[in-house]
């Protein structure tokens, strides 16, 4: 639920999380909530000050790195060798126009959603209950990575086409041109992350 929250952007980075409160909202005992807090910060959700308490990860350039250097290995190798049926590709046909309508509505936090959804889609593809859970691990710190992006809202909209143009391809059978589309976009998205996060100090 922490996670979720967290992916939700109900949690923002940097935040404290009182055990006290959350204890009491989640309703659960503060030794569960601590060995909640350890997974989280395994994961590089959480971060542990000692004394101070524990907080909502602000993920840094390193971060960033590795957060694509994961995707860069399994999301390309999802589109090249995942399972393909027709009810999959209507499934992220929809998710694609969902990013488009959000884009459309200017809606910021429904194109990320969406844009998410769909990367989750395409590990999907492999079948495999540990990447997806790998994966969903990723994406939860990609959302923090995405609140430093708050300055720049346009970061989304570039990426809604080229993922209607990687659904397209996996459409027509085309997959080695949609898994180098999507080690390009996957390239262009960590490049534009790092410089932004160098803009802002981070």
């Amino acid at each position: 639920m922490l996670r979720n929250r967290i992916a939700a952007g109900e949690l923002t980075p940097g935040s404290k999380l009182s055990e006290q409160s959350l204890s009491t909202s989640l309703g659960v005992s503060r030794n569960t909530l601590r060995q909640a807090f350890t997974i989280l910060a395994g994961e590089s959700v959480v971060t542990r000050i000692p004394n101070r308490g524990v907080f909502v990860a602000s993920p840094g350039a390193e971060e960033v790195r590795e957060i694509y250097r994961i995707r860069r290995t399994i999301e390309p190798a999802a589109v090249l060798w995942g399972e393909l049926t027709p009810r999959t590709l209507d499934e992220m046909e929809a998710i694609v126009q969902r990013a488009q309508a959000a884009r459309n509505a200017g809606s910021v936090t429904d194109m990320a959603d969406a844009n998410q959804a769909l990367h989750r889609a395409v590990v999907g593809l492999t079948g495999s209950a540990t990447l997806q859970e790998l994966m969903d691990r990723v994406l939860a710190e990609m959302r923090l990575v995405f609140h430093a992006m708050a300055s720049a809202p346009d970061f989304h909209s570039h990426y809604v086409e080229r993922n209607v143009e990687l659904v397209k391809r996996l459409r027509a059978g085309e997959r080695e041109e949609a898994a180098a589309g999507l080690r390009a976009y996957l390239d262009a998205a960590e490049a534009e992350l790092l410089g932004h996060l160098a803009g802002t100090g981070h």
